[in-house]
């Protein structure tokens, strides 16, 4: 099985259980607000779709007709580029329950199989910088699981937790130095030393064995924090080194201008 193929079955089975827990809820549970604030489980779901959606089309930007369609959808950002995911989630969100699902469930496998499709060693138009299907993949893994974070704390659900969210602590170490430019900050030259506990038990690591910062702790925690799910003091993460203190308060792995968080609880 190559990377891809990997990420996009790890993609599926998370937005299946996602999709598993909103289709049994009811039409007024739908409307429970998440810790995202303005945004309830309809939102929620219609981002998801949305962005599904939206990848499609910039997979299909290969051709002229596509590339319209692609191009369409970037004028509509540069309009508003603050404020256009947004609008377009609470615009969504206020569909039917089975409106939002019956889009998601065409939306969701249309983006796996051009996700496979796409030719070899080429790479996909979005909104920042191009986009290999495999990272494309594994950035929609982990925008999919870190809402759904939000969805279960929103309805009181409590999901297993997989090896799957290796991905999600992966862009969270690769994003490092992203984190510091993104509030304004030099990063650090040396590598830090990062060593997280998977849900299996098995040990994940990245750096230098020899670093002198260093992260470690369980893989979940560090997971709802790169996606700011979680605020540092609420986590048992242990950081060696001001440096890697620093990152543990600043850390996003997600695209955008430096995220809130949330408070402590």
């Amino acid at each position: 099985m190559s990377v891809l193929d990997e990420v996009i079955a790890d993609l599926s089975a998370e937005g299946d259980q996602l999709r598993a827990t909103v289709a049994g809820l009811d039409a007024e549970a739908w409307r429970t607000a998440t810790p995202a604030e303005g945004w309830d489980v309809a939102t929620t779901i219609a981002h998801l779709l949305w962005t599904d959606e939206v990848a499609v089309l910039a997979a299909g930007a290969l051709s002229d007709e596509g590339k319209q369609a692609w191009d369409a959808v970037v004028l509509t950002a540069i309009e508003d580029p603050s404020g256009f995911v947004d609008k377009e989630a609470l615009r969504i969100g206020a569909e039917a329950p089975d409106v939002l699902l019956a889009r998601w469930d065409a939306a969701r496998p249309a983006l796996l199989d051009a996700l496979r499709g796409y030719p070899d060693g080429q790479k996909m138009p979005w909104f920042g910088p191009l986009m290999a299907p495999t990272s494309m993949a594994t950035a929609r893994f982990m925008e999919t699981w870190a809402h759904a974070l939000d969805v279960y704390d929103a309805i009181g659900v409590r999901p297993e937790v997989t090896d799957r969210i290796r991905h999600v602590a992966h862009i969270g170490v690769r994003t490092r130095n992203f984190a510091y430019a993104n509030n304004g900050l030099d990063a650090p030259a040396e590598e830090f030393r990062v060593e997280l506990t998977a849900p299996s038990g098995a040990l994940w690591t990245w750096g230098p064995a020899e670093a002198t910062q260093k992260v470690t702790g369980t893989s979940y925690e560090f997971c709802q924090l790169v996606t700011q799910r979680i605020h540092r003091d609420d986590t048992d993460l242990k950081a060696v080194g001001d440096d890697a203190e620093k990152w543990l308060t600043i850390a996003q792995a997600f695209a955008g201008p430096a995220g809130g968080g949330r408070d402590p609880r």
